[in-house]
């Protein structure tokens, strides 16, 4: 008689300090959806919370071109050039993506939904289109990542294409807490770089879909990336901590993570009533 196989993330909610940070991050994703601007407005809380989410990727990757110039090349007032702005445009389009696989909000039935795996690949293809050779876009690398030298070494391409497949496979069947189950993945993604570039962006942005997918985050809005570009040593350095395996550190991320949801559930909310209100942030850009 075959065992069913063993649920790999659900055990990670017993690592100390989890479970308070799972329930402060539910709590904060619920108490903002019940924001009146996500009543009719919803939209556009979405679309602005999306060009945020990406700036933030997209300087953390060593981009920081602003809010404002995203907002440009999305509406067509001017182009992106070479260099940074490739990174940032693609940053962009990944974020694209995303948005083109959240379901309307308050709709009934999720309808057919792309598998994570053939998500990936479209969000990488996004990402790195005039960054790497066609060959490369949405492709497992086949030598070293050009890119998150901060996180040791990066595996080889095949151990780093069997992690990815994995922990893809586990969070589409896991019991585990929506938060444990967005934070193993964006780390799994960071840390194993299946790409030759534009992992973190990469990782982020399929992060941000899981959550919603999960009910993590149902609105689509919550904005880690800028907590996370804040701290870039501290995002960096805890997900080297978590490559190492050790249970403290994998704990750590999580933990870390969920104070990044709930600080970017904040944010959402101030994006929310400055939509409400007919205005954006100053200094937005």
């Amino acid at each position: 008689m075959s065992r069913a196989p063993a649920d790999a993330l659900a055990g990670l909610a017993e690592l100390p300090g989890v479970g308070a940070a799972v329930d402060a991050a539910r709590g904060a994703c619920e108490e903002l959806r019940w924001h009146e601007a996500f009543r009719r407005r919803w939209r556009e809380v979405r679309a602005e919370a999306g060009l945020r989410a990406a700036a933030a990727s997209a300087a953390l990757d060593g981009a920081p071109v602003g809010v404002e110039v995203l907002r440009a090349w999305a509406t067509g007032g001017g182009a992106p050039g070479g260099g940074v702005d490739a990174v940032a445009a693609g940053a962009l389009r990944a974020q694209a993506v995303v948005e083109a696989q959240l379901p309307d909000l308050g709709a009934r039935g999720g309808g057919v939904t792309t598998p994570l795996p053939q998500v990936l690949a479209r969000v990488h293809a996004a990402a790195a289109a005039g960054l790497l050779p066609d060959t490369e876009v949405g492709r497992p690398r086949t030598g070293a990542p050009g890119d998150l030298r901060g996180l040791g070494p990066a595996p080889a391409p095949d151990v780093a294409a069997g992690r990815v497949a994995g922990v893809l496979r586990d969070a589409a069947g896991t019991r585990a807490p929506a938060l444990v189950t967005v934070a193993v993945v964006h780390a799994e993604l960071l840390t194993a770089r299946p790409f030759a570039a534009a992992n973190g962006v990469a990782a982020r942005a399929t992060a941000r879909l899981l959550a919603a997918r999960t009910g993590l985050d149902p609105t689509g809005t919550v904005l880690p990336e800028p907590v996370w570009q804040e701290t870039p040593q501290a995002y960096q350095a805890a997900a080297a901590r978590y490559a190492t395996g050790e249970a403290d550190a994998v704990a750590g991320w999580v933990v870390a993570y969920a104070d990044a949801v709930v600080r970017g559930a904040a944010r959402a909310r101030a994006v929310a009533d400055e939509v409400l209100a007919g205005r954006r942030a100053e200094g937005a850009g």
